[in-house]
């Protein structure tokens, strides 16, 4: 179909963009489910009072590997920077797999890794913002949330070793939280667009 037989002033690079905003809008559940499924890991993690070492590792294991398979659907389905999902996907992967190599390692080596994985996080988080800023009203959550989650990256490092497991396992609910909230925000955004 040409652009002249759709209408005035709608290309053909409209037409498919618009073909692809109604077929993401479709997928839009997929964003309600893992964000209702990021809040109840919170929910678990944070139920926690104590736990060793290793229950840490595996659960934030365990949610690197969710994250970097989620990145990596989303870049299935989108064609705008896919080799940037699929980096970040391939990093929260390798993450999670570092976390379940060796979770018993010392609380000073475990935190320096949960640190730098936090910011790996809370820099996605905050280049994704800038991305969505011209197509998502609510950029600005993603935003505050990969700030926020920079800020959690440097103090998580910095943790003396007196309660430093349960630190790391209270900056892990937050973390499960804000993505959950996120991802929440995301799906009725993106079920908007069908009727736009």
């Amino acid at each position: 179909m040409s652009s002249s037989a759709v209408g005035p002033g709608v290309s053909g690079q409209g037409m498919a963009e618009r073909a692809m905003d109604i077929e993401l809008s479709r997928m839009w559940w997929m964003w309600l489910v893992t964000g209702v499924a990021w809040i109840v890991a919170a929910l678990v993690i944070l139920q926690f009072d104590q736990a060793s070492i290793k229950t840490v590792g595996v659960i934030i294991g365990c949610m690197f590997v969710f994250a970097g398979i989620q990145q990596l659907v989303l870049a299935s389905v989108t064609d705008h920077l896919r080799w940037l999902w699929i980096t970040f996907g391939v990093l929260m992967l390798a993450a999670g797999v570092l976390a379940f190599i060796n979770p018993e390692d010392t609380f000073a080596g475990f935190a320096d890794i949960l640190g730098f994985l936090f910011l790996l996080v809370g820099v996605w988080w905050t280049i994704e913002a800038f991305l969505s800023q011209g197509t998502n009203p609510v950029w600005w959550l993603g935003l505050i949330s990969g700030i926020l989650m920079l800020i959690m990256a440097f103090w998580t490092a910095g943790q003396f070793f007196i309660e430093k497991g349960y630190v790391l396992l209270v900056f892990a609910g937050i973390w499960a939280l804000m993505h959950g909230v996120t991802d929440i925000v995301r799906a009725f955004q993106v079920r908007k667009l069908r009727s736009t």
